[in-house]
């Protein structure tokens, strides 16, 4: 299929928009799966005395390149739903006018450490936790939020707060909502209620009022202006899709109850799903793991996200090497299975550099790096079953997953597994997303998954879907 083509000609399509941390990922997509056209532009950030930080408009201006670049061969097709996940935790404020008060933090920005300091001295930090499925650190937006109510008073006058996806869905044309995954990794929502937590929102200066209706993602947030730019957009319905690591287990279709993504970028991410309550105990051991808990882009469900920094260290040991992304392939098939003792690599602490141990041989070394990203991975999949139950499907995506020493590592260690082909995982459940704000679909089952491969390491490797 095509697309649905229209009285006038024009064959109907669903986009989708990641806007993450380094650049904005787009896709345009029939409604039965077929990636049609790709799209990216660059996330820029500034650093300042303060710390990293973005001009909301460049964001919004970031979102609009990726998507001309992929619409531009698209003149005889229109686009019935935009759906729009993002990074999480950064925010923009916005006074009486809609008019953004202060710059986008990063959410990766320490700047709010003092906040934080008092943050647990006001609430207490296994509180925190326990309350909102976070660990106790200087990532979430409330910390961020206090630093700008403490450090530029202009922002007192603000009235709304988005989240990025939210800033670029109202910058399109949609209407004020907050979105239950965003909102999770704020600090202000209650993790087992999915309302706001009003002495986390009074601690931060912020209110209720800031946030708006609470809604899930694939909820319609209006439509595109009739008057945009782009006119294949005009019209389509809007959404927001979530946090863009949790759009993204829908794009590769790891949805399921208990299933996990594996998602190998630089950071290795492993998000499960789960049905919407736990024991405080399990809350406490996983938040301590520093392991978070939050409802998830998938309706009515949470999401569990613990990380490895399992791509930096394979990236680490490519250097160490002497090698680069072109020398992938030779590296894997040096990877020697039958000796898996010949050499040694480790990682001291989270942050330290590569050690290295035994033989010199870079087929010997990349066969020990894979091996010790993925023991990190099964050990932090492990903590997660103890709190959640077994895992069900295991899907792995992300670029670290072409490496084929990677996934038999994985295959061995983990079991049978999937390799999914979305190319942007995110931008494509975006897309599926807003499929289920237009009605396209009725539920996720309807949705079309993208084709997989399956690891394991008794059989071959097939194709599946």
């Amino acid at each position: 299929m095509t697309g649905r083509v229209r009285q006038d000609g024009r064959r109907e399509l669903l986009a989708g928009l990641d806007v993450g941390t380094t650049s904005v990922k787009a896709v345009l997509m029939t409604p039965d799966g077929v990636e049609v056209a790709h799209g990216r532009a660059p996330t820029v950030w500034s650093t300042t005395e303060h710390g990293v930080e973005a001009d909301p408009y460049a964001i919004a201006d970031a979102a609009e390149q990726a998507l001309s670049e992929v619409l531009a061969g698209e003149s005889d097709s229109t686009v019935t739903g935009l759906g729009v996940a993002s990074m999480a935790e950064a925010g923009i404020l916005v006074g009486a006018d809609d008019t953004p008060l202060a710059p986008v933090i990063a959410w990766h920005d320490s700047r709010d450490t003092e906040q934080l300091a008092d943050l647990q001295a006001a609430l207490g930090g296994p509180r925190f936790s326990l309350r909102t499925g976070l660990p106790l650190w200087t990532q979430w937006s409330l910390t961020k939020h206090r630093w700008l109510y403490d450090h530029s008073p202009e922002t007192r006058a603000a009235v709304r707060r988005y989240n990025v996806a939210e800033w670029v869905v109202r910058q399109l044309g949609g209407r004020p909502a907050t979105e239950l995954s965003l909102a999770s990794r704020t600090g202000w929502l209650d993790l087992a209620t999915g309302s706001p937590w009003d002495e986390a929102l009074e601690w931060s200066r912020a209110s209720r009022s800031m946030l708006g209706e609470l809604v899930p993602a694939g909820t319609s947030f209006g439509r595109v202006a009739a008057d945009h730019a782009l006119r294949q957009l005009r019209g389509a319905t809007l959404t927001v899709a979530g946090h863009d690591h949790q759009a993204a287990v829908i794009g590769a279709g790891a949805y399921g109850d208990n299933d996990e993504l594996d998602s190998c970028g630089t950071a290795e991410a492993l998000l499960r799903t789960i049905p919407p309550a736990l024991p405080d105990a399990d809350v406490a051991i996983l938040t301590d793991a520093g392991i978070t808990i939050g409802w998830h882009a998938v309706r009515d469900r949470w999401c569990v996200l613990g990380a490895t920094q399992g791509g930096l260290i394979l990236q680490q040991v490519m250097t160490h090497l002497g090698a680069g992304p072109g020398d992938l392939a030779e590296l894997d098939a040096a990877a020697r299975p039958s000796a898996p003792e010949a050499a040694t690599v480790d990682v001291a602490a989270d942050g330290d550099p590569p050690t290295y141990g035994g033989s010199d041989s870079p087929g010997d070394v990349w066969r020990a790096a894979t091996d010790l990203v993925t023991r990190q991975a099964r050990e932090l999949s492990e903590v997660i079953s103890g709190a959640t139950g077994p895992r069900g499907d295991l899907v792995v995506t992300g670029g670290w997953s072409h490496s084929s020493a990677l996934m038999a590592a994985k295959a061995t260690a983990l079991g049978p597994l999937w390799r999914s082909s979305a190319t942007e995982a995110g931008a494509r459940g975006a897309a599926l997303v807003a499929g289920l704000a237009t009605e396209t679909y009725a539920s996720y089952a309807d949705m079309p998954r993208a084709p997989r491969t399956k690891f394991d390491a008794e059989k071959p490797n097939h194709d599946g879907t």
